[in-house]
This record gives C-alpha cells, structure tokens and sequence, in this order.
C-alpha cells in the first residue's frame, strides 16, 4: 500500500510545475511578447532607416506593411495554441504518467529488483566471458599441437614447444595432457626443474605419489643444484612413497 503512495506523491510533486505553466499559458505568452518585442524593434530600425534617408517612403512603407502582417499571423498562431492547451492537456498528462509508472512497477513483477538483475546481468557476462575466452584458448593449444606434430622430434625448438604446451594445458586445467606434453619435453632433453614440476603434476592428477612421480623427483633432485627453492618441497613428495 505504501508503495501506491509513494508513486502517486512522486506523480503530484512532478506534475504541479507543469500543471501551474500550462494553466497559467505562461510558455504561450512568453513567446507572443517575444514576438511582439522582436517586430517593434524591426519597425522602430524602419523608421530609423527612413529618417536616414536608407529608405524611400515606398520601401519604408512596404517594408512596415510586411511586419505588421507577420505580426498579425504570430499572435493568430499564438491564439491556437493557446486554445488547444490548458486543463485538458493537465489532466491527460496527470493521468498518464501515474498509470505508466504502475504498469512499468507490475510488469516488473511487482518488486523493484533492478540491483538484482543487474548483479545477474554482470554475472552471467563474467561467465560467458570465460567460456569464450577458455574456448579460443583451446583452440590456440589444439593449433600447438597440431604445429608440434610436424616438427623434428628431437630438436630444441620441438622441446621447447612441449614445455610450452604443457604450461598451457596446466593453465586450462588438464593436468594429465599438462604431464604428457612434459613428458615429451624431458625425453628430449631433462630438466631438473620441469622434470620436479612434471613430477608434481602426476602426482596431483593421480591423487598420490605414483612410482613414475618418485623417479622424476629423484632424478630431479640429484641434477639440480643444492640450493634450488623446491628440494625441500621434493623431499617431502619421496618421503610420502615410504610411508
């Protein structure tokens, strides 16, 4: 109930501007007496003219007539549209504005839930945002892969894509074509460090330190220099094995 109120309060204190212009003619009248202002002021510069000598009688004399014809037509003009407005066109709009506010009010299911939607709208943007951007992610990994195919085996270049392949593959959640894509890279050449990260990926695909996993940690940790900042991490993944 109060919400009813509230609109129709809103509709009157919008609306009483309007009703007292258009009741009053006030919009009307400020054009006729700017009208009338701008045609004394042409026939006061004919007069003017005339007295300079800028002007014959018969000029002057033309020249007035087509002022006061155009002054006669604005003020005929003025008096239809002065007519056609008034309480009419005040109750018409006091009527209208109200029920469009509470058509619009309904068909928006009664509840004013705009921060809601919107707050949906930006989600679900979000969302299809992601699921297009994983898809032309996707697509580049499915290019690599397909580009990778064609290359020398046992190239650096070919490792390197590899490495590559799996840190995309990891980055879209893959972990098991995240390790093979490694697993290739450590044939061609081992890498202490991806050989530990490879490591680590099997061991978090498969959910537990598998024998595969505990040789590339092993390996890892016994070419890597003494001061790498995952031994300890290492470590702790071979002790796991014997417990």
């Amino acid at each position: 109930m109060l919400i009813w109120l509230g609109i129709a309060a809103i509709a009157v204190l919008v609306l009483l501007p309007l009703a007292g212009t258009l009741l009053a003619g006030g919009r009307l009248r400020g054009r006729r007496d700017a009208a009338l202002a701008l045609h004394r002021a042409q026939l006061d510069e004919l007069d003017r003219d005339l007295a300079e000598h800028r002007l014959l009688p018969a000029e002057h004399a033309a020249a007035r007539l087509e002022v006061q014809r155009r002054l006669l037509a604005e003020a005929e003009q003025t008096e239809v549209g002065s007519r056609t407005s008034g309480p009419f066109a005040v109750v018409l709009t006091a009527t209208l504005v109200p029920a469009l506010a509470v058509i619009i009010y309904t068909a928006d299911g009664g509840a004013p839930n705009y921060r809601a939607r919107a707050k949906a709208a930006a989600e679900q943007a979000a969302s299809d945002a992601r699921t297009s951007s994983q898809a032309e992610d996707e697509a580049v990994v499915a290019r690599l892969r397909t580009s990778l195919a064609t290359l020398d085996p046992n190239s650096e270049t070919t490792r390197k894509g590899f490495v590559m392949l799996g840190t995309a593959e990891l980055q879209l959640g893959h972990l098991p074509q995240a390790a093979d894509a490694w697993r290739s890279a450590l044939r061609i050449r081992f890498d202490p460090q991806l050989g530990a990260e490879t490591a680590e990926t099997i061991t978090e695909s498969e959910a537990h330190v598998t024998p595969e996993a505990a040789s590339l940690f092993k390996r890892a940790l016994a070419e890597a220099p003494a001061d790498v900042p995952w031994r300890k991490d290492a470590e702790k993944r071979i002790a796991e094995v014997s417990k």
